[in-house]
């Protein structure tokens, strides 16, 4: 629509907030100075500063090729992330505006032109009163003037989608710009919403589902807005009773609807456009016959009025008729309503004649669930993100509508086949039997994690790579890895005669951290296992698609954490049963559950290290240290004087035999699952939720039911103390129970808050876990002699701040990957959270903290 000048009054311009903003006029027309007036200075590009740029002189026409090279560069980069730019140049030439249209229409953006037509004398003035202008021809201006006013009728006709006229110089400077949204912006509106799929004139299915709903008349006592994706009509046997009902709600503000390509065919035909009547046109136009003039206006009125897609809840939620990529969401153009009414097709016809739809939602890695309609498929199902919901009612199967945000699918029957299908139904959902295909794309190369707990978090590019070495070799099948646990924090270093870790400064860490309750559980002489386990093999393909397998348990690395299939199977079956006695998956709601655990003995995961390691210092120490006491002490017998010699063999000896104690300790044999334990001390995630957050209080309530239920043996408890921080009693009590747990021989202990996701006054993540381990097991970690007063206050000057930095982004990682799990969202987006945990894992920090 053109808006032409008056000659009073302050005038309004809309301008959509992503667009393409040209200013045409003379020099000396006050476009820069509007310009500042009315847009951000990070919005307007000028081709002054860009000539400026590349000739170091903004009046060096000799330079305007490449200042506006540069100028359409850096607007292109601005439309692609969707930032709105404005064009600060005289733009009066056809051909300069025409580059500047093109450059809308690649990024899919409305192009807006604000015209200011100033008199001749105004703009000489102007110019005269600028000392870098001062010279300027007036033959220049008079030429601007002449090619603005020639431009004037045709701006329309160029593509410019609004053309805004400003008559005069009070007229520039009175009015007033205003930011409007664009149509398709519904991000607002946050439902809840009812998403119903392709009807096709099955009035009665529709009224069926809306009941279903629970809707009365059209509305919901709930508030709830359902959303129509299109195809209201053709083919069924009363497209005026869907559209009378769709536009009733959409009338008074209980739904929403987009445009299908069969009612913007019909919608042409009400035009009086030439229209083929096939695919289901003519039954609807027949149908129509029979109603008033006024209704079919109000049709045609409303279906001019549909809005291509809408983009719906802050931006997660976009609907639309035929799917659409990330790309075209929230644009404006013919190319993105045509995909959005159409979609894509390979150019190729199969078998009956029909045109091979392009897999687009193979390839979708947006952030937004896309849902759709416009293909038929037996099932509505997940699909990277994106759902159809075109389960082709009209054809004898099911009218489908998901409940967003909960993600829940419902559907109704067909009262019968109201239209032969020219093909049958195809007998899978797209994208293979798992329909979460991932992607070297998804993980290659430096990359940013957007997390919900600890903002964007980047994995460099090396780590990358060798992330991915580690799960292209060595990982469990992806689909049963959705989440890796992160690296525990250690304690602060203690300053305590003979120790290096000691719980006192845990303690006092959450205190400064404002945790006033926490709870120390024991650690196990195992290694950290991840277990998911499924109700049954139909659990584990509905949800992970996969076949044969029930879950997985696997290695803080993702590996498999046995190599006898069978074997860990025979564990899932114990968990499985466990589960089941305590009554967990009904009361929990769910067919599967993430479990962290210790799987113990360590030597399970570690046998190869301590044999090639650990166990070769502990042998060799037992084997020189005895014969060499002998042999001194036998000199000393001799007269020879050792110094002190014997006294530090004797010591070393000593330490030998406690390093290899506590190795000893950690290592047992097993047959099968004979000897075999497992401790599980939190529940991460189940169907619809993660319980992350859930207090470790009610964590291990939880787990102690399902320790109590087990018949097998399998499952251990953790043994646990809660303490006061603040209460120096409690935090005596809590360290005696360390000191006489590790007495006995314990690893040591893990200190959490019991508040489980907890932030510091500054509203930063608290450690989820800091770990205090046992003197003696130390001697595993840092060698025999540690305790050495030379050797400890060597190994006192550790730097911790890496390994803590390390360890909240980890947990935030992994909190992110339970968090889009328990939603429901495809695996690479599930696994680009929990790659990322891998890939942190690369970073260099001591493997001792």
């Amino acid at each position: 629509m053109t808006t032409t000048g008056t000659t009073s009054g302050a005038r309004t311009l809309p301008v959509t907030d992503l667009s393409l903003v040209v200013l045409i006029g003379a020099s000396g027309s006050g476009k820069s100075t509007f310009a500042r007036r009315h847009f951000k200075p990070t919005e307007v590009l000028s081709s002054d500063f860009c000539r400026g740029l590349v000739a170091d002189d903004e009046n060096d026409q000799s330079a305007s090729r490449d200042a506006f090279d540069v100028l359409h560069h850096i607007a292109g980069k601005r439309l692609a992330a969707g930032r709105r730019t404005v064009v600060d140049a005289t733009n009066v030439q056809q051909d300069g505006r025409r580059q500047l249209i093109e450059l809308a229409r690649k990024h899919d953006v409305l192009p807006v032109a604000i015209v200011l037509d100033v008199p001749e004398e105004v703009c000489a003035e102007r110019n005269a009163a600028r000392t870098d202008r001062a010279d300027m021809p007036r033959r220049v201006i008079q030429r601007h003037i002449r090619e603005l006013r020639r431009s004037l009728r045709h701006l329309e006709r160029e593509g410019f989608r609004k053309v805004h006229v400003l008559r005069g110089a009070a007229e520039a400077e009175q009015a007033t710009v205003v930011t409007e949204k664009r149509f398709n912006d519904l991000t607002h509106l946050t439902g809840p919403f009812d998403i119903i799929g392709d009807i096709h004139g099955c009035a009665a299915e529709l009224e069926t589902l809306l009941a279903r709903l629970g809707y009365t008349d059209g509305v919901h006592p709930g508030g709830r807005t359902a959303v129509f994706v299109g195809d209201l009509v053709d083919r069924g046997p009363d497209s005026p009773g869907v559209l009378r009902r769709v536009m009733s709600m959409v009338k008074s503000g209980n739904a929403l609807c987009v445009p299908g390509n069969h009612e913007n065919k019909y919608g042409r035909h009400l035009k009086g456009r030439k229209v083929q009547h096939t695919h289901g046109l003519a039954e609807t136009v027949a149908q129509m016959e029979g109603e008033s003039d006024e209704f079919r206006a109000e049709v045609r009125e409303f279906i001019d009025g549909l809005v291509s897609h809408y983009v719906l809840d802050g931006g997660r939620l976009v609907v639309c008729h035929a799917g659409l990529p990330e790309k075209y969401h929230g644009r404006t153009s013919g190319r993105v309503r045509s995909h959005a009414l159409y979609g894509d097709t390979t150019g190729e016809t199969d078998e009956f004649g029909l045109p091979v739809r392009y897999p687009w939602a193979e390839d979708y890695r947006g952030r937004a669930a896309v849902v759709y309609g416009h293909t038929p498929v037996p099932e509505a199902t997940w699909l990277n993100n994106t759902i159809c919901l075109d389960t082709g009612a009209v054809f004898g199967g099911r009218l489908t509508a998901l409940r967003w945000p909960e993600r829940e699918l419902v559907d109704v029957p067909a009262e019968r086949v109201w239209y032969e299908p020219a093909k049958p139904l195809r007998t899978e959902a797209p994208g293979g039997k798992d329909g979460r295909p991932l992607d070297l794309a998804d993980v290659h190369g430096r990359r940013t994690v957007e997390t919900r707990h600890a903002g964007r978090i980047t994995v460099r590019e090396e780590n990358a790579a060798a992330a991915l070495e580690v799960m292209s070799r060595f990982a469990i099948d992806p689909r049963l890895l959705p989440y890796l646990p992160p690296t525990m924090a250690p304690t602060a270093t203690s300053a305590a005669d003979g120790y290096l870790e000691h719980p006192e400064e845990a303690f006092a860490q959450y205190a400064a951290d404002g945790v006033a309750r926490v709870v120390c559980e024991e650690k196990h002489m195992g290694s950290r296992a991840v277990a998911l386990v499924c109700r049954d093999a139909e659990a584990a393909r509905a949800r992970f698609g996969v076949e044969g397998p029930t879950g997985s348990l696997y290695t803080r690395t993702g590996r498999p954490f046995l190599d006898d299939a069978t074997v860990s199977e025979a564990v899932l079956d114990r968990l499985r049963a466990a589960i089941g006695e305590a009554g967990l998956w009904d009361e929990l709601a769910t067919d599967w559950l993430l479990l962290d655990t210790e799987l113990m003995p360590w030597s399970l995961k570690a046998s190869g290290l301590l044999r090639s390691q650990y166990a070769a210092v502990g042998a060799a120490a037992g084997a020189v240290f005895p014969g060499a006491l002998a042999a001194l002490e036998a000199a000393v017998a001799r007269g020879v004087d050792a110094g002190g010699l014997p006294a530090r063999q004797r010591e070393r000896s000593a330490d030998a035999a406690a390093f290899t104690e506590a190795y000893r300790r950690y290592c047992w044999t097993t047959d099968g699952l004979d000897g075999v334990g497992l401790a599980p001390f939190q529940i991460l995630a189940v169907q619809g939720r993660s319980l992350a957050a859930l207090p470790h209080d009610e964590q291990l309530a939880l787990i102690d039911r399902l320790v109590e239920h087990d018949g097998s043996g399998l499952l251990r408890t953790t043994r646990r103390l809660y303490v006061d921080t603040g209460d120096p009693e409690s935090v005596a009590a809590g360290t005696d129970w360390w000191l006489e747990m590790t007495g006995r021989g314990g690893e040591g202990m893990v200190v959490k808050p019991v508040g489980a996701l907890v932030r510091d006054a500054k509203g930063r993540l608290v450690q989820p876990g800091i770990k205090c381990r046992g003197r003696e097991y130390l001697r595993i970690v840092y060698g025999p002699e540690y305790t050495r007063p030379d050797n400890l206050a060597r190994l006192r000057q550790r730097s911790l701040g890496h390994k803590r930095s390390l360890a909240i982004r980890e947990y935030a990682l992994g909190l992110e990957a339970l968090d889009r799990l328990a939603d429901g969202e495809p695996l690479w987006r599930v696994h680009e959270a929990v790659f990322g945990v891998l890939a942190l894992e690369s970073e260099p920090v001591d493997p001792r903290l």
